[in-house]
This record gives structure tokens, C-alpha cells and sequence, in this order.
């Protein structure tokens, strides 16, 4: 089963001492493509020193993610933006609205998410969005984006059917994880009821571990977990899943 990561934080702190051994374990797992989301410019260096080592099995995204949005946010955007024009990425991201730690810069996330998404249009990207206690303020900036030009990932989706209704009728697909496996995770409550197609398998290394290895850190070679809950909760096989969420990958992500 070729398997894909649409999101992995490969250049993590975390993996600093076995990062060789974990991309080996993904890749013999079958996860053999892994899409790496930026954060701000003090990452970069080490996302593309990452990408540099694994140029058949790395991808990057490029964007500014909204916890990292504070006074200099306009000179962070202005960096997405020169390596955009300079760079291969295949997606804008992640991107988006975050206000589980810090409501203060609300204003300035909600100017970088819709500049961010005007960039991906621009450079005709998908976008990788993360929204945390944000639902509305991220739906508010979508809905008003949203034309055939726009596609992506609504990131570690755990929003209700409802949300996830709204994130596809954005031409947007749901990234799931971990979540899907924690017994308070509830999307496994009404994922059934959305179609497949709409579905793309993520882990958000090295957070969000499935179970049985929740609480622990994460790592790619965990998707084919995702997988086996995923064949659960659609009642068809594991490789429909695999083969399924892989199309859904390329189709978004063009690669």
C-alpha cells in the first residue's frame, strides 16, 4: 500500500536524534510521500535541509502559521512571499486561525490567512489550513475566498459534521489523524457519513499519536493506524483506504 503524510513536522526538535531510523520506519510502512508545513522563517533552514536529504519522499509547504503571527508579521509575510517566487512547494500552509493560546493578534491572523490564501491563488497552490478554537473566524475568511481557484486541507479537522460539510463545500479536504482513534475524538460519530473522497490521511508529527501510542510522540509510520480505523468506520478495506486517500492526496496536492 503506497500511503501518503499530508502533514509532518519532519524538521521537529523531536526527531533530532533518530530522524534517519523514523523516515526509514514511514517509508517501510509504505508512507512514501510526506508533506512538511512551514511555521515561520526560523524553521526553514531545517525543513529544507530535511527535504535536501529526502528529495523522493519530502514535499514542503510554505506559509505562516498563525501562533507564530505577532508584531513582525508583516515581515514574516513578505519572507512566504520571496520564497514562493524563488521555490517548489506544493502547498500554502499552513496557514490559518488560532485562538486556543493567545486571542491578541487576532486582527493580524485574520489579515495573514486571507494575504496567505490570495498568495496561493496567486501561485495556484492549495492551502493547508489550521484552525483551533477558530471555526467561525476561519469559515468567515473562506467562504469569502471561496471560487474554483481555491483548494486544500482543512488540517486536523475535529470540527462536527456540520463543519466538515462547510470545509468541502470550500473545495477543501479533511485532513484526519490521530483524533480519529481517541475515544473522545467524536468524528468517528459521523465520518461515515462523508464521502471518502473528500478524506486525506495525516499524522501531524509529533503530535497527535494514535492510539495505541497516544500521549506519545508521533511519527509517520503510525498512518497505517489511521488506516485500519478509517477501513473500520467505512466498513470496506484497508487497501480501499490506502488507495482512496492517496488519489485524494495527488489530486489536491499535484504531485
Amino acid at each position: 500500500m503506497m500511503l501518503v503524510d499530508t502533514h509532518t513536522h519532519l524538521y521537529s526538535e523531536e526527531f533530532k536524534e533518530d530522524r534517519t531510523a523514523m523516515m526509514q520506519r514511514a517509508i517501510n510502512a509504505g508512507v512514501t510521500k510526506l508533506f512538511v508545513p512551514s511555521i515561520d522563517s526560523s524553521y526553514t533552514a531545517e525543513m529544507y535541509a530535511v527535504a535536501k536529504e529526502y528529495p523522493e519522499n519530502v514535499y514542503m509547504m510554505m506559509g505562516l502559521h498563525p501562533t507564530y503571527v505577532k508584531e513582525n508579521y508583516m515581515e514574516e509575510l513578505a519572507f512566504v512571499e520571496r520564497e514562493l517566487a524563488s521555490k517548489k512547494f506544493y502547498a500554502v500552509g499552513e496557514i490559518g486561525i488560532d485562538l486556543y493560546w493567545d486571542k491578541t493578534f487576532l486582527k493580524q491572523q485574520q489579515h495573514a490567512f486571507q494575504y496567505q490564501i490570495k498568495l496561493a491563488k496567486q501561485y495556484h497552490l492549495p492551502i493547508n489550513i489550521h484552525c483551533r478554537d477558530a471555526f467561525d473566524e476561519v469559515f468567515e475568511i473562506l467562504e469569502q475566498e471561496k471560487d474554483e481557484s481555491l483548494s486544500g486541507i482543512f488540517h486536523c479537522f475535529t470540527g462536527n459534521k456540520e463543519q466538515a460539510i462547510r470545509a468541502i463545500d470550500c473545495n477543501m479536504k479533511l485532513g484526519i489523524g490521530g483524533v480519529v482513534t481517541f475515544k473522545n475524538g467524536k468524528i468517528d460519530q459521523f465520518l461515515h457519513e462523508i464521502d471518502l473522497q473528500n478524506i486525506v490521511l495525516e499524522t501531524d508529527a509529533p503530535y497527535l499519536a494514535p492510539v495505541p501510542y497516544r500521549g506519545k510522540r508521533n511519527e509517520s509510520s503510525y498512518i497505517p493506524l489511521i488506516v485500519e480505523k478509517l477501513a473500520q468506520i467505512y466498513a470496506v478495506t484497508e487497501e480501499e483506504i490506502a488507495q482512496t486517500t492517496t488519489q485524494n492526496a495527488k489530486t489536491v496536492l499535484g504531485f
